[in-house]
């Protein structure tokens, strides 16, 4: 790294709560915003059984709230309880990297996504940024996505241009694809010359974990142990394939609750998860359609790339190597904290967060509010 190169970088944690509950992921990540990224220590908060239960109730709440009413009682309790986690989550890192705290540069807190609706220009992300900054005395940069949304944008996928600067920083052969499987998957095309393409491909692990938490009061198939010993409802994979949203150009995002698990519910528990891995894997192959080329090759992050089963299915139907991140040196769960970091980076530079081909917005679209500590 050149001097002047290193001048620009600092260090960031970037802070990610994602939608299976199972807790804050909290990296560091020393970076400049563009193309320099070194992935530093980073650690998993867990969650205690009380906190699922408040993020899953404060889901089924903004479901039926309308735009702009005030949260209930219940729901700022969740909101500072969420903050607090946060923070713990931050001091944990800290501690065990051995960081001062003026060595961190800004907070990304991109908070718990509670409510996702880009066709009703509305999407709600828990978590309370002020009060982050109070806490740990860093600058912290949330509320990520509603700049976006109010130009026009699907508000997601969001960790787009921090693929684009792993793949760059790592010499990857292109055109590949980054492919998350979380609550949601979705897809980042990369291609040469800095071409770029997003969009949430369909449902990941959620239909799958809410059926075992329904059923087995488990959080997921673990391993695809389950979905390899049922048996695939063809008929029920096609029916949920039918779904307009598979036709839509991209860019475009989903709700987590866009597709649930009810083409299923008169199935056995096994035959229920293996039809419903079928179809995310032959929703995220419906998604090929929509790539300018041919790629050479798909990393995949996020809980999905634990599910053997689903990890097999890939394999078995994509058109190009399939492998977990890690085999590209990346860290597949934290791969998000870290993407939030980057853009902590970026926004208190001012710099765009999402392009037209990453959300749909109509130009490149900066965003986040920064806070101060005071």
């Amino acid at each position: 790294m050149t001097e002047a190169k290193k001048d620009r970088t600092v260090k960031a944690i970037g802070l990610m709560s994602g939608t299976s509950f199972d807790g804050v992921d909290a990296a560091v990540l020393e970076t400049d915003g563009e193309g320099v990224v070194f992935p530093g220590p980073a650690l998993t908060h867990a969650y205690d059984s009380e906190m699922r239960e408040r993020l899953r109730a404060a889901l089924q709440e903004a479901a039926g709230k309308p735009l702009g009413s005030e949260m209930s009682k219940r729901m700022q309790e969740t909101e500072i309880q969420l903050t607090l986690a946060h923070a713990r989550a931050v001091e944990s890192l800290l501690e065990e990297s051995r960081l001062k705290t003026d060595e961190i540069a800004y907070i990304g807190f991109h908070g718990q996504t509670i409510l996702h609706r880009p066709r009703e220009h509305r999407t709600w992300q828990l978590g309370d940024g002020a009060m982050l900054a109070n806490i740990t005395g860093i600058p912290v940069v949330s509320d990520f996505r509603c700049a976006d949304i109010a130009s026009g944008g699907q508000g997601a996928p969001f960790a787009s241009l921090y693929h684009q600067a792993l793949a760059k920083h790592a010499g990857a052969l292109l055109p590949m694809v980054v492919l998350n499987i979380g609550g949601v998957a979705n897809v980042t095309y990369i291609g040469p010359d800095e071409e770029l393409l997003a969009f949430d491909t369909g449902p990941g692990n959620a239909p799958i974990d809410d059926l075992m938490m329904k059923r087995l009061g488990e959080p997921m198939d673990r391993d695809g142990v389950l979905a390899e010993k049922g048996i695939v409802h063809q008929d029920a994979v096609m029916q949920m394939l039918s779904h307009p949203y598979f036709s839509l150009p991209p860019p475009k995002s989903l709700d987590r609750f866009d597709f649930t698990n009810d083409f299923v519910s008169g199935l056995s528990l096994e035959d229920a998860v293996a039809t419903l891995t079928a179809f995310t894997v032959l929703s995220i192959v419906r998604a090929t359609e929509h790539f300018p080329s041919h790629e050479r090759g798909w990393l995949i992050a996020g809980g999905g790339r634990h599910n053997l089963s689903m990890m097999k299915s890939l394999r078995g139907v994509l058109r190009a190597p399939v492998l977990p991140v890690e085999k590209a040196g990346w860290r597949g769960d934290f791969l998000e904290a870290e993407a939030f970091g980057y853009l902590a980076v970026r926004s208190a530079r001012n710099w765009p967060l999402s392009l037209p081909c990453t959300t749909g917005v109509s130009k490149p679209m900066s965003g986040g509010h920064l806070y101060q500590p005071a």
